[in-house]
């Protein structure tokens, strides 16, 4: 058993993580996000995802990278900006949504 660096529980079901040569444990992914994972520059929420970074600052989506004054960000592509026909998009999309 190992004790959680952010909580503290001594958990059987623990687990390492190595990033950067550092190495951590903790007892969920919740702490482990909540220790590891960048916070938006713009509204401060954890990014679990992929994200955007720009100017070497990290935001969770396009609106808020905008916000803060970044041009050009966007969360998806459209079919429509590909230049794709509707056959080309496939079944089980909509506009270059998935459904």
């Amino acid at each position: 058993m190992a004790e959680c660096e952010v909580c503290g529980n001594d958990y059987y079901r623990s687990f390492e993580v190595v990033t950067a040569g550092n190495r951590h444990v903790f007892d969920s992914f919740e702490c482990a996000i909540h220790k590891l994972a960048p916070a938006c520059s713009h509204c401060g929420c954890r990014i679990i995802g992929h994200g955007i970074e720009a100017n070497q600052t990290y935001f969770c989506c396009a609106r808020c990278a905008g916000t803060a004054g970044v041009d050009g960000a966007v969360d998806h592509v459209t079919a429509a900006s590909r230049n794709e026909t509707p056959a080309e998009r496939g079944p089980g999309t909509a506009g270059g949504h998935l459904l």
